[in-house]
């Protein structure tokens, strides 16, 4: 089986289908310390990191955005001292799609390799 962090985002399109229970029950136990939140009746998928200090905050921010061009799926990131929080839905569809769960993994890579 391909991990979620080596697939790569498929365009998706307004109408596209949401994640299903199933998909969501297949993925999110992939990705540990990432949970659903629903706002404004759209559910996400968030996390947050914690760094030692500003800096190594920013520079992950800045590693998180540039996967998230490359990949052409963009996430809310909210950069703090000592902290980063990250949360990925498909705006089009107003919810979770694969690509929301490829780019979690994708963004714990990234913490990892830190």
């Amino acid at each position: 089986m391909t991990s979620l962090a080596d697939k790569t985002c498929q365009a998706c399109r307004a109408g596209a289908a949401l994640a299903t229970p199933e998909e969501i029950a297949a993925y999110l136990p992939q990705l540990p310390g990432w949970h659903m939140t629903e706002s404004a009746g759209v559910n996400r998928l968030g996390k947050t990191f914690h760094f030692k200090n500003f800096s190594q905050a920013l520079q992950f921010t800045n590693e998180v955005g540039a996967i998230a061009e490359q990949q052409n799926h963009h996430p809310a990131i909210l950069t703090e001292w000592g902290q980063v929080t990250v949360t990925w839905w498909t705006h089009k569809i107003g919810g979770l799609h694969v690509n929301d769960f490829i780019m979690a993994a994708k963004t714990d890579e990234i913490a990892c390799s830190r």
